[in-house]
């Protein structure tokens, strides 16, 4: 009985009434006991999604919110201590991320509120993200590093199907040394364009950011890559082929204009005509008739064509020709632009100067062709777009 008495006086109120003795006067009946009052709880109700412990939490999964009161203060960080940055809403009755929550991690959440009285409540949990089963490889057409035409266009292509195009699309983006905007284009569900409103500017130093790994980009599948890729815009050079009169003007960025006889497609297998960008470049190359859709008249196969350089996915280059004699004459081939060069490549031809002097995304225009337009998914063909629909 001493021991409980005891406890009972240690916890009561240090008021204006008095302890000394208490639990003997008490006992005597001569005096009066005061309880303690219960001390006041906030009426503020915290919840934090998920579940403190929970587990294969998706990286969308996280919210704080809260009832019978306002959030004063979130703080979520990783196991290594970093910050996920997010807002409170303008109501002060929910919290959310403003950034994607990386998957196979621990996080610590800690949360409070206060009510209508001022009184605060606090929660503290923890949770751990997913490790994806099934991921979406991505691969795009940039070397590290790498110095590519004004007319390049960054093209990225997943493995499997796209459905939250929008989500894959805010997780690549691009910083450009003078600031220009680049925007993303889909071709299909596999397939992610990205380019400026106009060609890049000589010398721009330009960084994509991929930061997929987080991404949900399908029901279950998520993005496999975080990783910065760094690239340069070189000099500036763009050709237009004409192929009425069989000359291909080359403006350079010093305000040069080259001008090279050439001979483009004949009339049963005109050459498309539009913007097109160099995509690749190969010393010496095999050009075989059964490889391109709907060629019209005899098969053709040309083991070792020189100089040449790709310009549409259905077979269109700009080549060293060392079996013609069309140049700036007539139209002779079956689409592709070429132009004079020797068996196995002479680097001193025509074709070989141009050859090394083009970059990758060097911009090849083609003009008054009987051909149609080409399409801005074949290669890399996406300047004929209008940016508005870009």
């Amino acid at each position: 009985m001493g021991g409980v008495l005891l406890l009972g006086s240690a916890c009561s109120s240090s008021g204006s009434g008095s302890t000394d003795g208490g639990s003997g006067g008490g006992a005597q009946g001569g005096g009066s006991t005061t309880a303690a009052a219960p001390a006041k709880v906030s009426t503020a109700q915290l919840t934090v999604t998920p579940k403190d412990g929970s587990t294969d939490v998706a990286p969308n999964g996280l919210q704080v919110a809260v009832a019978s009161g306002k959030l004063v203060n979130v703080e979520v960080t990783d196991k290594n201590g970093k910050a996920v940055a997010g807002a409170i809403a303008a109501d002060g009755l929910s919290w959310k991320p403003t950034e994607t929550l990386a998957v196979g991690m621990v996080y610590k959440v800690n949360a409070q509120a206060k009510d209508d009285a001022g009184l605060e409540a606090a929660s503290t949990s923890t949770f751990t993200t997913l490790t994806p089963a099934k991921t979406a490889a991505t691969n795009d057409n940039i070397s590290d590093n790498g110095t590519y035409g004004v007319g390049m266009i960054v093209s990225v292509a997943f493995s499997k199907p796209i459905k939250n195009k929008e989500a894959v699309t805010q997780g690549i983006t691009f910083e450009a040394s003078d600031g220009t905007t680049v925007k993303g284009h889909w071709f299909g569900t596999q397939r992610l364009d990205f380019r400026p409103a106009e060609y890049w500017k000589p010398g721009t130093k330009v960084t994509i950011h991929y930061r997929l790994k987080s991404v949900e980009v399908a029901p279950g599948v998520y993005g496999d890559v975080d990783k910065d890729e760094p690239f340069t815009i070189g000099r500036y050079q763009v050709s237009t082929a004409d192929a009425a009169s069989h000359q291909m003007s080359v403006k350079k960025g010093d305000g040069s204009t080259q001008t090279i006889p050439i001979t483009a497609g004949n009339d049963d297998n005109p050459s498309w005509n539009g913007t097109m960008v160099v995509s690749s470049k190969e010393k010496v190359t095999r050009m075989n008739s059964a490889t391109v859709a709907n060629v019209v008249g005899g098969e053709y196969d040309v083991p070792d064509v020189p100089h040449a350089m790709r310009l549409t996915n259905s077979g269109t280059y700009v080549h060293g020709n060392y079996w013609s004699s069309a140049f700036g004459k007539s139209n002779a081939s079956h689409g592709c632009i070429s132009m004079q060069d020797g068996k196995g490549g002479d680097d001193a031809s025509t074709a070989g100067k141009f050859w090394s002097g083009s970059l990758i995304g060097d911009v090849v225009k083609i003009v008054n062709s009987k051909g149609k337009q080409v399409s801005p998914d074949n290669g890399l063909s996406g300047w004929n777009v209008a940016w508005g629909s870009w």
